[in-house]
């Protein structure tokens, strides 16, 4: 069994709309799979987090038409901090995952390279 390792992202919408929002998320969710070649049998959860601004629909449900119906998805809000950065979905996906901790590929995608620019690709 390999272990558990948490791979984060985080991605900015230009706006509150739910195509956008799903468009986004998907987007994210795919990059952290891919760029960390982690299959959906080797997910075991993903928790997602949007700013208090976001509220057309749950990126969870995105991440269900990616065909991650079978993993435990959960969505919750942000901290409401003054002057963060607006509009941001961010994920921690757990997966097994058989590398080092130090290789784990975390994606920030769009404006939210500015939240981790020591992770972001």
């Amino acid at each position: 069994m390999s272990p558990v390792r948490a791979v984060r992202g985080a991605t900015q919408l230009d706006v509150d709309e739910r195509e956008h929002l799903f468009d986004r998320t998907r987007e994210l969710v795919t990059a952290v799979l891919e760029q960390n070649a982690i299959s959906t049998d080797a997910l075991i959860s993903i928790v997602f987090t949007c700013t208090p601004d976001l509220r057309s629909d749950f990126p969870a449900a995105a991440a269900r038409e990616l065909g991650l119906g079978d993993v435990p998805l959960l969505c919750a809000v942000e901290i409401d901090v003054p002057g963060a950065l607006p509009r941001v979905v961010r994920i921690m996906a757990h997966a097994e995952l058989d590398v080092p901790r130090a290789d784990v590929k975390h994606v920030y995608l769009h404006g939210a390279t500015a939240l981790r620019r020591d992770l972001a690709q």
